[in-house]
């Protein structure tokens, strides 16, 4: 049978090494790529034909969401598992809403990591125990302020202090795009102004 193709994504070179360490000792898969920024693995993944994307989720410019939103705009069949050390409710969901197929953390075993490749190749979700665990807690509770992952990345800037202009230019959207998010969070969130949302909204755990 042909390996599992994956592609890495890490901005940091030594992980990128101790991964590619780890998949190639297992004889189905095979490191095709890597990246070590969201824009250059948005790049790569149209020329490499990964069948699995390991997706960190922190790094400067382009996040790994952000990646992964443009990968799947891209390729709607692109299989992509985000690999952190973050498990926070809010990164969580804006992975999953961003079409990840899976969520995984990096104090996982490398039986757990390749078994976890070949089922996301497979079509399967996969999710770290303790992740399952926060979406199903998340799905049961009320709805009432569940805001979209675009929704959550205008207020995480918000809560940085940036002004709506450049909130437009971290995110390559118009200033009346953004303004028209923060009045849907607004309304959401039961608030009338920008430091009550944030406020609000960390309170409610929807922020990392």
């Amino acid at each position: 049978m042909r390996a599992i193709r994956v592609m890495l994504v890490d901005d940091h070179p030594v992980v990128r090494e101790g991964l590619r360490g780890m998949l190639e000792s297992e004889p189905d898969l095979t490191v095709v790529g890597e990246a070590g920024t969201g824009e250059e693995a948005v790049a790569r993944a149209r020329v490499v034909a990964a069948d699995v994307i390991l997706m960190d989720l922190r790094m400067r410019g382009l996040d790994g969401v952000g990646a992964t939103e443009r990968i799947m705009a891209d390729d709607p069949g692109a299989k992509v598992v985000v690999l952190t050390t973050y498990e926070t409710d809010a990164d969580i969901l804006r992975a999953v809403e961003a079409g990840a197929a899976g969520y995984l953390l990096k104090d996982a075993s490398r039986q757990d990591l390749a078994g976890a490749i070949r089922a996301a190749a497979r079509g399967e979700t996969v999710l770290a125990p303790s992740v399952a665990g926060r979406l199903v807690n998340r799905v049961r509770r009320p709805a009432t302020h569940a805001l979209s992952a675009r929704e959550v990345e205008v207020l995480a800037l918000v809560a940085k202090g940036l002004t709506n202009a450049d909130i437009g230019r971290a995110l390559h959207i118009s200033e009346a795009t953004v303004k028209t998010h923060l009045l849907r969070t607004f309304g959401k969130l039961d608030v009338s102004d920008r430091t009550a949302a944030v406020t609000t909204a960390m309170a409610a755990g929807l922020l990392p």
